[in-house]
């Protein structure tokens, strides 16, 4: 059993350390090590539930869950990421299992859309995500939107 710790927060009762330490990691993954200039703050974590995974007070994984209507018609988990330290250690699956999780109490049991790196296909397609979009790029990548049914 892990040791990690996950609390679900909505954007205006996150710190301003768990906010820092989460956009850097954002940063620091999407934008440094996969080479992508991009605009990672989109005007939607804002309205989003951040979910964070500590272990001993350090980041290891977060992501958002965004709202029916934010990203997709149904309710989207985004922003998924794990920290370089910390791979190889299944935190990232932990992470998508109590991000569907939480997702599920906030809205219902009801379909979850995600925009997914294609390289990651797999690992969702492990977590019950089907693909349903042809190949498309986003920000010099390319991805695949994917649907978990209710």
């Amino acid at each position: 059993m892990s040791s990690v710790k996950w609390t679900l927060t909505p954007f205006q009762e996150l710190s301003p350390s768990d906010l820092y330490d989460m956009l850097r990691l954002r940063s620091e993954v999407f934008v440094v090590e996969q080479q992508c200039i991009f605009l990672d703050m989109d005007d939607r974590d804002q309205g989003a539930h951040h979910l964070q995974g500590r272990l001993h007070g350090e980041l290891v994984a977060t992501a958002r869950i965004l709202a029916p209507g934010l990203a997709y018609e149904e309710p989207s988990i985004g922003r998924v990421v794990g920290s370089p330290r910390h791979r190889g250690k299944g935190y990232g699956i932990e992470l998508m299992q109590n991000a569907i999780k939480e997702t599920i109490r906030l809205y219902g049991s009801v379909p979850i859309k995600i925009g997914a790196q294609l390289y990651l296909k797999k690992f969702y397609e492990g977590l019950g995500f089907l693909q349903c979009s042809e190949t498309y790029m986003e920000d010099d990548i390319p991805h695949i939107k994917m649907l978990r049914k209710a």
